[in-house]
């Protein structure tokens, strides 16, 4: 087991023992009370480069210590750090390593696997190594200073396109105001040529990332957190709005579906455990390998509780073009805004969003901040269709 292979180190969670009964298997980690790291930078209101220098130097270390001890990571993203606590100088642990695999030397890998916006351009082309992690690094560093992704567009294809050919922005704003020795390591990291892209360690040694390094205590923009607000917003009421529109979804337009999850569903929990799934996609024919039936598994568990229920697996296997159809985004939009007035109102959202356990209201203000485009405080129609076909936000959706 990968993890127990990695327990110990500084700033990767710690497995702490495995337990299991008769149905299920317990797998015991450390306990990381400090919450998602961009949710916690975004809840801090300001910060500096010599904080995303601090951030980034244990992103980094991951990385470092996954190549040394032989693993590569493969699916590195802000959502797979925690905070230790919620102390400002709280340690990074990372999280999630169902992708990971240990390294073959010589081995080319081919396998697709990976986050949209983190996804290095070999992984594209099927023919990579473990350089893919300082890549992905990377593109963490860029969001840190930037408050967005490198590579963006209004499509997935569109996202691998930029990724494959797309210029690395180091001059709009804010980058004009970040330092050169943080844009030097940006551009190291995000080098298309994997022979020529920069290692874990070399980077522990650049001295903008390394401790007491180059890296200033001046404030970075204050623009760099709204847009990185926006950014975790998005994913958030898209998500959320996806999975409405599933669940209202008639039983014509999801026929087979049901039959298909109850075939995975052996033992009629109501839930699909990766057991389940991989067992029913080998009897379908699949050809798919252990580490994209992981993908698809963490893909389609929007609730991150390790199984996929009924709702999720619709979400995750129906067509995508019939989730953007007219029709179907109204009924979405319908189900927020429960007066019919053709607007939704703060109150709505947060009575919608509550239903999910996303009702706090720094989320909400997060989501009108980026959706409600004429700044009135409500989203009306139109706005919430534009939100909708801005793009797909992660893969993981």
């Amino acid at each position: 087991m990968i993890l127990q292979h990695l327990t110990g180190q500084p700033n990767i969670v710690e497995f702490k023992g495995a337990y299991e009964d008769k149905k299920t298997l317990y797998l015991v980690m450390e306990l990381c009370s400090g919450g998602e790291l961009f949710d916690r930078i975004t809840a801090k209101g300001s910060y500096s480069e010599k904080e995303a220098a601090r951030i980034g130097r244990q992103v980094v270390n991951v990385v470092h210590v996954c190549h040394f001890m032989g693993v590569m990571h493969r699916d590195l993203k802000p959502e797979n750090f925690l905070m230790m606590s919620r102390n400002d100088d709280s340690t990074l642990k990372a999280t999630d390593f169902g992708l990971s695999v240990f390294i073959e030397p010589g081995k080319a890998y081919k396998d697709i696997v990976g986050s949209a916006y983190y996804v290095a351009p070999e992984v594209l082309r099927r023919n990579y190594g473990k350089e893919i992690d300082v890549w992905s690094a990377g593109v963490i560093l860029y969001i840190l200073l930037s408050g967005f992704p490198p590579f963006w567009a209004e499509t997935e294809k569109g996202i691998f396109e930029e990724i494959l050919h797309g210029h690395v922005d180091l001059q709009s704003s804010p980058w004009p105001s970040i330092s050169n020795g943080a844009k030097d390591l940006v551009k190291k990291m995000l080098t298309r040529d994997p022979k020529k892209r920069i290692t874990a360690a070399e980077a522990l040694e650049h001295p903008w990332l390394k401790k007491d390094g180059e890296a200033s205590d001046t404030p970075i923009n204050s623009a760099v957190l709204i847009r990185m607000k926006q950014f975790r917003a998005m994913n958030k009421l898209k998500k959320l709005a996806l999975k409405v529109i599933a669940e209202n979804m008639s039983e014509e337009e999801i026929k087979g579906l049901r039959q298909m999850f109850n075939n995975m569903d052996t033992d009629g929990s109501g839930t699909i455990t990766y057991e389940e799934l991989r067992t029913g996609l080998s009897k379908l024919g699949s050809k798919l390998n252990e580490a994209e039936i992981q993908q698809l598994m963490e893909a389609a568990d929007v609730d991150k509780n390790g199984t996929i229920d009924y709702i999720e697996f619709i979400t995750a296997t129906m067509h995508r073009h019939r989730l953007d159809k007219e029709e179907n985004l109204y009924k979405a939009f319908q189900f927020f805004d429960k007066d019919r007035s053709g607007i939704i109102t703060r109150d709505e959202l947060r009575q919608a969003m509550t239903q999910y356990g996303m009702g706090d209201e720094a989320t909400i203000d997060e989501v009108l901040n980026e959706v409600d485009t004429d700044k009135d405080g409500r989203i009306n129609y139109d706005e919430f269709v534009a939100m909708m076909r801005k793009g797909t936000v992660d893969l993981d959706v």
